[in-house]
């Protein structure tokens, strides 16, 4: 074999085995998405014998609003994992969404527990960053780079 036929057939067995592990991963998500789910579910199946204490209801939306949340992540997560399957590249904008996500969940959970100013600010600033980041990775995508240049 030369070496144009190793370097072709490496890289469709790499391919093949990326794509592969990559669906593993689908798998994976799918199941915890389902599980964080049902544990939404049941978390707020296990409070409404509380509802109508003091803070049952409080607790038990903070506990949906939180599992909602983490759920959404792992959407995300599927999200760009699917699209490097089809595309055969990462969106970088699905990664700072979820990095986003995650961001929030942890800020919302600030709410019900004592945290110093300065972690609250740097979340926030760190969530502002990644805004940034984010407008500016749609401004000046490759997607877009090319449609101008048609135009």
């Amino acid at each position: 074999m030369n070496r144009e036929a190793i370097k072709d057939l490496s890289g469709i067995c790499f391919e093949t085995l990326s794509r592969t592990l990559l669906i593993l991963l689908l798998i994976v998500l799918l199941t915890g998405m389902s599980f964080g789910i049902v544990g939404a579910g049941l978390d707020l199946l296990a409070e409404t014998g509380h509802l109508f204490a003091t803070d049952g209801l409080h607790k038990a939306l903070k506990e949906l609003i939180i599992n909602v949340l983490m759920v959404l992540a792992v959407v995300e997560l599927f999200r760009t994992v699917k699209s490097y399957i089809s595309e055969g590249r990462v969106r970088v904008t699905y990664i700072i969404d979820t990095a986003l996500v995650v961001i929030i969940t942890e800020i919302m959970g600030f709410w019900y527990r004592e945290v110093e100013v300065a972690r609250v600010g740097l979340a926030i600033a760190l969530m502002l960053a990644l805004m940034c980041v984010r407008i500016m990775a749609i401004r000046f995508s490759p997607r877009r780079r090319d449609l101008m240049d048609g135009l």
